[in-house]
């Protein structure tokens, strides 16, 4: 996969940033994701034959939907997701988010209604310290309320050219099922800066919650950090 975006086809109706991003990911048979994908996509896999689930807390900021200037304060938000990787019948590569934990109430709300995203509010807190990133979690809503708790060093040694760590995060669009079908969004950004990360703390719940229970139990299989990108999306297609 490429590393640099594809030009969106159409103008962008949403800018946002995202910084101070880790990236968690397991390896896992594609049978264990394919009953949580939208219709017309199947399990996306590396060469190896598997399909991967992704943990990633990062911060959102000055989201915009231009030409209107960045959403004051509402549109700054701690988020941390549950994600797969899909590809379609026309061979359109995909994140599909099986969950998105939000610290702000109404953009939580507005991307249920408006998008069809399975947004859920999350108490949160988020701390850089050096090149150590520490994010914790906790659901507002549902039975269960899960947690998590994250914490990763930032290491010296550059990604570039690694075509796993292009697989995993140099995704330019998701699929989103509603019930008109199957919903797919590009997006556009420049290349992840990436670097190593190791994984100083792991405490989570938000995986198993969204059906892979003793995942978390696993070491990861990669660990990737980046410092941000800014990112645009354009409107759904069928």
């Amino acid at each position: 996969m490429a590393s640099t975006a594809p030009a969106l086809a159409g103008r962008a109706v949403i800018q946002q940033r995202w910084r101070d991003a880790v990236f968690l990911h397991w390896r896992v048979d594609p049978a264990e994701v394919s009953g949580w994908l939208p219709s017309r996509t199947r399990p996306d896999t590396t060469p190896d034959g598997a399909t991967w689930v992704g943990l990633i807390p990062f911060r959102l900021e000055r989201t915009t939907f231009p030409p209107l200037p960045a959403v004051p304060w509402l549109g700054t938000f701690l988020e941390t997701n549950v994600r797969l990787y899909a590809v379609d019948d026309e061979g359109r590569r995909s994140v599909v988010f099986r969950s998105l934990d939000a610290e702000h109430l109404l953009p939580v709300l507005a991307a249920r209604i408006a998008l069809g995203l399975p947004y859920r509010w999350a108490r949160m807190r988020g701390e850089r310290t050096g090149a150590t990133l520490r994010y914790w979690s906790e659901r507002l809503e549902g039975a269960t309320r899960p947690r998590t708790r994250i914490a990763v060093r930032r290491t010296a040694e550059r990604v570039e050219g690694d075509a796993l760590a292009d697989f995993l995060t140099a995704r330019w669009a998701m699929h989103v099922e509603r019930r008109s079908g199957t919903h797919y969004w590009r997006n556009e950004h420049e290349p992840w800066p990436l670097h190593r990360g190791e994984l100083l703390d792991l405490d989570d719940e938000l995986l198993a919650a969204a059906g892979f229970p003793g995942l978390a139990d696993r070491t990861p299989d990669s660990v990737l950090v980046s410092s941000g990108v800014t990112t645009r999306f354009s409107g759904p297609q069928a």
